[in-house]
């Protein structure tokens, strides 16, 4: 049966009670070609080839979505007060802690190395209950951030460990209350005169690590009311209560007495962590960090595309060591797999990364 035609101006099909008969068109996408030499006859050949984009150095390096640049990495280093020369870390090849004079070389081969800045932990040789070394500015973290500054000045980002628990002799983040707990808000008082040291001393950077509530409001304030309103808070947003930190216990020489899981993070929440880190960013940090590293890819990814401002990873000294003791038994191959995870933080939307690496990592990265 023939269907009437269509009314001038109207297409066949649309009101018209009219099929219309398909129209053949071009093919849309690639034809698929036949390949020959099968057992079992035509095999149909691949139409997108991924492997274009990677069949050599040259190419990989052009298209690559993910880069690491020296100017992003801090290298933490640990100076010991009364040190006339370094001692190794048992537990972190590679990794010691720093007489003056050694942890000023170190800094100006950062500087040289193109490294982006320093993270300064100082180990003293006296502890008490509240940490008093830790705002004296004659203690070894403060006479340590003058002497960088001096050194090297605007040329590196100078960092500065703002925390009590390498100066307690119970080695608690924070000031004890009687009945054993951490007292959060005593402890804030002792932050605030922290970073005011730190910042006579000339830090850039105060690193928040104590992750104390309200920690980055109070020091924030403390700095401004001093007139230090360019001094910057880094605050250590999402820190967890990680098996992960060994290593960095016979850095400082640690004291510690229990565990620090009722203010650092469990490792099994995720929302928590996003709380945390919207809290310091409405108290006005100006850098917020995930720490461990590679264990939260999940959480640095997330932060990032919540954050208004750069986030920070650390990668722990766990990581570091794991890292550096498989390679030592043969197991995998060092330095690439210190960068495949320096560039898995990168990748996860670490803008500023932490790490034991970071002046090898500055020599392998460069052309």
């Amino acid at each position: 049966m023939t269907g009437r035609k269509a009314p001038a101006g109207q297409l066949p099909g649309r009101g018209s009670g009219q099929v219309p008969e398909p129209v053949a068109g071009p093919a849309v996408g690639p034809v698929p070609r036949q390949v020959s030499g099968s057992a079992v006859g035509p095999v149909v050949g691949p139409v997108v080839r991924p492997r274009r984009l990677r069949q050599n150095a040259a190419v990989r390096a052009l298209v690559a979505q993910t880069r690491l640049h020296p100017r992003e990495l801090v290298l933490p280093v640990f100076v010991r007060e009364g040190a006339t020369e370094t001692t190794p870390i048992v537990s972190m090849p590679g990794v010691v802690q720093h007489s003056l004079t050694s942890l000023v070389a170190v800094a100006r081969e950062c500087v040289a190395a193109g490294v982006g800045g320093v993270m300064i932990f100082g180990v003293p040789l006296s502890k008490d209950a509240v940490g008093s070394g830790a705002d004296d500015l004659d203690g070894i973290l403060n006479v340590a951030l003058r002497q960088v500054r001096d050194a090297v000045g605007d040329d590196l980002v100078v960092m500065a460990d703002l925390c009590l628990d390498e100066f307690t002799d119970h080695g608690h983040c924070g000031v004890l209350a009687e009945d054993g707990r951490v007292d959060n808000d005593a402890t804030l008082s002792r932050y605030a005169s922290m970073a005011l040291a730190q910042a006579r001393s000339g830090a850039h950077v105060v690193g928040l690590s104590g992750m104390m509530d309200g920690q980055v409001a109070v020091v924030r304030s403390a700095l401004d009311e001093e007139g230090f309103e360019d001094v910057i808070v880094l605050a250590y947003a999402a820190k967890y209560a990680s098996g992960f930190y060994g290593p960095f216990r016979e850095a400082v020489q640690s004291s510690l007495e229990g565990d620090r899981s009722t203010y650092q993070q469990d490792p099994a929440n995720f929302a928590e962590s996003l709380r945390e880190i919207q809290l310091d960013l409405d108290e006005g940090a100006d850098i917020v960090m995930v720490k461990p590293g590679l264990p939260y890819l999940d959480v640095i990814a997330e932060a990032a595309a919540v954050s208004m401002v750069p986030v920070a990873a650390y990668q722990v000294s766990g990581e570091y060591s794991m890292i550096e003791a498989a390679a030592a038994q043969g197991w995998i191959e060092r330095k690439r797999c210190a960068l495949e995870a320096l560039t898995s933080i990168r990748r996860a939307g670490a803008q500023i990364i932490l790490t034991y690496y970071a002046l090898e990592a500055a020599q392998w990265l460069r052309p």
